[in-house]
């Protein structure tokens, strides 16, 4: 920086001249140069009170939003933070084929207390209970006034509940945010979705977890935040699901049975629709598994996947589909239904001793001959009867997606002699599952190609190996439908869907001391529609069912399960998109010989 010197020669040699004193030039001089400095050092000051200045005015507007904010969020409660690995909380939403709702979550929170906070512990207890009649009120009182720091009151509670416990005003009663299973549809495919609950657990937080049903078989892909919170998508139609229930339940209610059971299965696909287990349960308060008893009471049992039945006269046309794969027969083939037939010293009957005579293969099933199947059975022999039924799955239990159904393991004889061959063929000494009985029938339905049951929505056909011919399943269709026309389904035909089917009637074993029932009964009706070009499988299975509108009981399934099966057809076929159709009827038998 030039600075201007305080003597300048060219202003000292004038004023020496004139005779005036060069100090006063100096000190002139330096005053203003002092001024000079005064109004530099004052506008730095100033410039660094307008930084400062507008430095505080920011921060006044920092504290005075977050104060803003702080107003008008919903106060909570201090708690102690642990240094420790965050509880992964979010899971994906259970959806329909149509993508609605199944399973979601729901934000909520928990109760917990910490006694040494507590002003009035016996008040707060008092109160608490009357908020919450479920819970102990001495219990509370012990804990309030003992040695604990920390009590959990409930797990999760209702908004309402939040806010009749906040109203009390103890600073001891605290809560944390949740986050919980949700299942807005409350008992609707109850035993599919199983239910879920809390794992690892900490105040902040907790792990929500499957602990049945596809929540617990697909618990890693629902907890897997890779997955980008896509939804499981599941093959059930809710609309169907909610029909298929109700016709169910008013059904085994009609018909005083115990229990019930209902699969709706797409033959293609192998997709299951609709199935139903009664009686069921609310995922969102799920019971507590029996400590006693027999399992099949509770009603988390799930009749479909674990309940394993002799299904009766319903095996009856896979002995006569094998018959005609392997060429030993055709549906015209006359074969002795008559008596008496015995098998070692076993006799095998009819159905109040009847005897039907020399039958077609086709009568067999229309009039559900057991001395005719076994004799297609004897044809067939033990080892390609075995080697049949294993290709169909009934061996094994199935590999539907929910975890009950590694539980429902097949029944049958280890030695498997002329005798078992014979019984099984007509559906006895053979156990299933009612899903082991609609893969089977899918396989008739579908041309001759086993389909896995999946609980998951599919793209396309699935078909797996063929297990029959064509011509074969193709035949056995036609027999069914010949059963529900002029057979023991006859009230299964339900106008514009050529319903074909088979009942099965057996009777029920005891759970101790061996033996059957003499008044206790499986009743099952196994359809497939429309039967000219089937696209769908229906098994029906009633527990215990009985009839009582005649002068005598009935049991058989032929008045208890196929009416319910024809009800819920004509009741989801249109959801299904099936229009009626009027089926070809036979000529009349005139022949035009001239104009």
């Amino acid at each position: 920086m030039i600075r201007t010197p305080l003597r300048p020669l060219a202003r000292i040699l004038p004023a020496r001249a004139k005779g005036e004193n060069p100090d006063a030039i100096e000190r002139e001089n330096i005053r203003l140069r002092h001024e000079e400095m005064q109004d530099r050092a004052r506008a730095r000051a100033e410039s660094r009170l307008l930084v400062l200045g507008l430095f505080f005015f920011c921060a006044f507007i920092v504290v005075g939003g977050r104060m803003g904010v702080l107003a008008m969020s919903e106060p909570v409660e201090p708690v102690a933070r642990a240094i420790g690995a965050p509880i992964a909380a979010q899971r994906a939403d259970i959806v329909d084929r149509d993508g609605r709702i199944l399973a979601t979550n729901f934000e909520t929170h928990s109760l917990y207390a910490q006694p040494p906070q507590l002003i009035d512990p016996l008040g707060a207890a008092k109160r608490l209970s009357e908020i919450f009649p479920d819970l102990d009120h001495d219990r509370l009182v012990r804990d309030f006034t003992g040695e604990r720091k920390f009590v959990w009151i409930k797990r999760k509670i209702s908004p309402e509940q939040k806010q009749a416990v906040h109203d009390i005003g103890e600073p001891g009663l605290m809560f944390g945010p949740r986050e919980m299973r949700l299942y807005p549809n409350g008992r609707l495919a109850a035993h599919v979705l199983g239910g879920a609950g809390f794992g690892k657990e900490g105040v902040n937080a907790a792990e929500v977890i499957g602990i049945a049903g596809v929540e617990k078989q697909f618990d890693t892909y629902l907890r897997d935040p890779a997955n980008g919170g896509r939804p499981l998508e599941l093959s059930l139609d809710l609309t169907i699901q909610a029909a298929a229930e109700q016709v169910l339940y008013g059904g085994m209610k009609l018909m005083n049975a115990k229990g019930a059971t209902s699969i709706l299965m797409d033959v293609h696909t192998g997709e299951v629709i609709s199935v139903v287990s009664l009686p069921d349960f609310d995922p969102n308060d799920r019971p507590r598994p029996p400590t006693s008893g027999e399992p099949a009471d509770s009603p988390l049992f799930n009749r479909a996947v674990q309940g394993v039945y002799e299904l009766g006269s319903t095996l009856k046309i896979f002995a006569a589909a094998q018959a005609i794969d392997l060429g030993l027969v055709n549906a015209d083939t006359i074969v002795d239904a008559s008596g008496p037939m015995r098998i070692g010293r076993f006799p095998i009957g009819e159905f109040r001793n009847r005897n039907y005579g020399k039958i077609s293969v086709s009568d067999v099933i229309v009039h559900s001959s057991n001395r005719g199947t076994g004799r297609l059975a004897l044809m067939i022999g033990a080892e390609r009867q075995r080697a049949f039924l294993d290709n169909l799955g009934m061996l094994d239990p199935t590999p539907f997606e929910i975890v009950e159904a590694a539980g429902g393991q097949p029944l049958f004889p280890k030695r498997w002699g002329d005798l078992s061959t014979v019984t099984i063929s007509y559906g006895h000494g053979l156990s299933n599952t009612p899903m082991h009985l609609a893969a089977g029938y899918a396989a008739i339905a579908n041309g001759g190609h086993y389909v896995s049951p999946t609980i998951l929505k599919q793209s396309g056909p699935q078909l797996g190996p063929r297990v029959m011919s064509q011509r074969a399943a193709a035949a056995a269709r036609d027999m069914l439908r010949a059963a529900v026309l002029k057979g023991t389904a006859s009230f299964a035909d339900v106008p514009g869907y050529a319903v074909g089917g088979k009942t099965g009637t057996a009777d029920k074993p005891k759970a101790r001391g061996g033996g059957y029932y003499e008044d206790k009964v499986i009743a099952t009706f196994a359809a497939i529609f429309p039967s000219n070009d089937p696209k769908y499988v229906l098994v029906v299975t009633l527990d215990e069912p009985v009839e009582t509108s005649g002068p005598e009981p009935r049991r058989t399934a032929g008045w208890t399960a196929v009416p319910i099966a024809a009800e819920m057809i004509a009741r989801i076929a249109p959801l299904l998109g099936l229009r009626p159709q009027v089926e070809p009827a036979d000529t009349a038998g005139i022949t035009l010989t001239s104009n």
